[in-house]
């Protein structure tokens, strides 16, 4: 979308909802201003699990998160979108792909910008921590 495109002129199927949005503070920082890539990566985590409830209400840990590389800084006062998108669903694991945005503020107010995205594996697990199906044995896959 140009910045001169309104956003109502967006078709409704292109409209694009975040899992979480988080507004980055001060105690993000690094020394430099810029906000730590581990609170980027605590926020991916946190938003593949939102996602993955879709599939099936359990508590999730994370196996894995595939290749992580920032393309852009995120900078203090950011407002950051994290959209995610789940792309395989197995017996008891799920893989979420989390697109990360950062919505500029101050002088570049408006501006969005593609910081990473991130591919995060992540398991259905019992009460006792033991894997578990995410949809009961023999339901239909879609």
């Amino acid at each position: 979308m140009s910045n001169s495109e309104a956003p109502s002129a967006r078709a409704a199927s292109d409209v694009r909802i975040p899992a979480i949005k988080v507004l980055l503070l001060p105690k993000d920082t690094n020394a430099l201003g810029t906000i730590f890539g581990g609170v980027i990566l605590s926020n991916i985590d946190l938003a593949s699990a939102v996602e993955a409830r879709k599939a099936g209400a359990h508590r999730y840990v994370t196996k894995a998160m595939h290749a992580v590389e920032f393309h852009a800084p995120v900078f203090l006062g950011d407002i950051v979108n994290f959209f995610t998108e789940t792309t395989r669903i197995g017996r008891t694991s799920i893989t979420v792909k989390v697109s990360v945005e950062a919505e500029r503020w101050g002088a570049g107010a408006g501006e969005r910008v593609q910081v990473t995205e991130a591919e995060v594996v992540l398991v259905a697990v019992d009460p006792q921590g033991h894997p578990t199906p995410i949809r009961p044995e023999g339901a239909p896959r879609p």
